[in-house]
């Protein structure tokens, strides 16, 4: 996983580093058990404080995304987590909102959304057991 942090972009450079985490997480990138890297290897290689990167990481841990073990490190919670599941839950839902605004605009009844709904389902499964 690289974190790319922009200095210029408005948004704290904490918040950077939970949104890129949080996000490799959900998608998979960064697998339950799995440690992120040491505080000082993050904050020496995006040449950032220490202090930036343990609020990250703790905040995380507060959401449920990792779990800070003394003396060992952070690791990523299983996705089975509840809160970790919630989270995923909630873009689920925003994702199924924004479908239904858009079938809404082009005309697409209910039913038809259903059926692709379920189409593209099938078609993700289809794939993920192509891959394995």
């Amino acid at each position: 996983m690289k974190l790319i942090i922009s200095s210029v972009s408005g948004e704290p450079i904490y918040e950077q580093i939970k949104t890129q985490i949080r996000a490799a997480v959900l998608d998979g990138e960064l697998k339950a058990g799995e440690a992120l890297p040491s505080l000082r290897k993050l904050a020496r290689e995006l040449r950032i404080s220490v202090l930036t990167v343990t609020r990250a990481y703790n905040e995380l841990a507060d959401e449920g995304v990792v779990q800070n073990i003394q003396g060992k490190g952070t690791f990523v919670m299983d996705k089975g987590n509840e809160l970790m599941r919630r989270q995923l839950e909630n873009q689920v839902r925003g994702a199924l909102a924004e479908a239904v605004r858009a079938a809404e605009a082009a005309g697409v009844t209910e039913g038809e959304l259903g059926e692709m709904l379920a189409e593209e389902y099938r078609r993700r499964q289809s794939r993920k057991g192509a891959s394995s």
